[in-house]
């Protein structure tokens, strides 16, 4: 019943994940995860959208 719903809906999640957004595995040194972390929910941000707005503002300003 409701199990295979689940698993079906996560499936079509994954699906439209893996089609419309690219994955990239980043290693910082350690303890540098919960500064992000802390730094991202002080700003009301996920963790992602924080790295996702740093790097866009970083290549905004390189660009200059």
């Amino acid at each position: 019943g409701s199990e295979m719903c689940i698993r079906d809906r996560q499936k079509a999640v994954n699906k439209y994940v893996k089609n419309n957004y690219d994955r990239i595995n980043v290693t910082f040194p350690k303890g540098q995860k919960e500064l992000i972390k802390a730094h991202a929910q002080k700003h009301n941000e996920s963790v992602n959208a924080f790295i996702i707005r740093s790097v866009n503002e970083t290549m905004e300003r390189d660009a200059e």
